[in-house]
């Protein structure tokens, strides 16, 4: 065995990622993923990429393992290439990295994909794996105002029962951190509406 390929085998990391092609997996390899215990993600089915020959690539998903504590690549190669026939694994330095690529999100370039369709496995959170940036809350903060524009919410709790009753998790997380500021936004749009109403 080759320094490399005994550095391969030696390597540890606790997240990993791999590459799987439809027609190569078993037909119940969702329930084989859960099985395993470990919190993983799915991406939706990349079946519009492109090579850059310009040739479709065939169709395949990406998949995240996020294994409770460092973990050797044997053990995880022998999971996804005899179980699920797939591709050797990568270790991941950012799960955070890797699930924005399941979208396609940095990469406008790309085919895009519905965020949406990732599937999660076993409790997969990707908020557990990262935080949200200053400019993301941001973000988020004028995307919310905007949102109560348009609903003409006048309650604080309105907002917070709307987010939270469509799964909106990262607006609910701003929202709830920054109770002060929606609270005196939304006071603001409603007293301007009562004077307004008011005439004065």
């Amino acid at each position: 065995m080759s320094k490399s390929a005994n550095f391969k085998q030696n390597v540890k990391k606790r997240n990993w990622t791999f590459v799987a092609y439809p027609e190569s997996l078993p037909p119940n390899w969702l329930e084989l993923l859960q099985k395993t215990g470990l919190q993983c993600a799915v991406s939706p089915l990349h079946d519009r990429d492109i090579n850059a020959n310009g040739e479709p690539k065939k169709p395949h998903y990406h998949v995240i393992l996020c294994y409770s504590g460092p973990t050797a690549y044997s053990v995880v190669s022998r999971l996804t290439q005899e179980i699920f026939n797939a591709t050797i694994p990568q270790p991941l330095e950012q799960v955070r990295g890797m699930y924005r690529y399941f979208s396609h999100k940095d990469n406008p370039e790309k085919a895009q994909y519905d965020e949406k369709d990732i599937k999660f496995i076993n409790g997969f959170n990707i908020r557990d794996f990262i935080e949200l940036t200053a400019s993301e809350v941001d973000q988020i903060k004028k995307q919310l105002t905007n949102l109560i524009c348009e609903l003409k919410i006048i309650e604080y709790s309105d907002l917070m029962d709307y987010l939270r009753d469509n799964n909106f998790d990262d607006e609910w997380n701003v929202a709830s951190n920054h109770t002060m500021f929606f609270t005196n936004y939304i006071k603001s749009k409603r007293y301007k509406k009562q004077t307004t109403e008011d005439g004065l």
